[in-house]
């Protein structure tokens, strides 16, 4: 597995996403909140194992130690186990319904992939 390094000039929704959940901190904190979650899981769909730095310029508003930086760890951790979980359990299907070639595969909206994934990531629907 290979760190996943970042140009944020290539994803200009991810510099979005931060900027307006980083609105709403003003302060340096010590621990992480609920609404530093959520901003790891919108990012998680960026890169899937981010830098240190990474996580330090995106989550400036933190005061790093050892727990923060292990918690995010394990977020990220945890975000992945979840996203192939789902992954395979779509994929184990379409085999059971006869799908014999990745180009017969299709997401939409409505399909339970994108609603386990998007009910996880993306609970309070912020971001289409």
């Amino acid at each position: 597995m290979y760190p996943c390094l970042l140009d944020v000039s290539e994803f200009p929704g991810l510099q979005t996403i931060v900027n307006v959940l980083n609105s709403s901190c003003f302060q340096i904190q010590e621990g992480l909140s609920p609404n530093h979650l959520k901003k790891a899981k919108l990012m998680f769909f960026y890169t899937r194992y981010p830098s240190s730095n990474m996580l330090k310029m995106f989550f400036s508003d933190v005061k790093f130690n050892r727990c923060i930086t292990s918690q995010l760890i394990k977020w990220f951790s945890n975000f992945r186990e979840f996203y192939y979980i789902q992954m395979e359990k779509f994929a184990r299907q379409a085999i059971n319904d006869g799908v014999t070639g990745a180009e017969e595969l299709s997401v939409s909206r409505d399909c339970e992939l994108f609603r386990a994934l998007n009910m996880h990531y993306n609970k309070a629907n912020d971001f289409e």
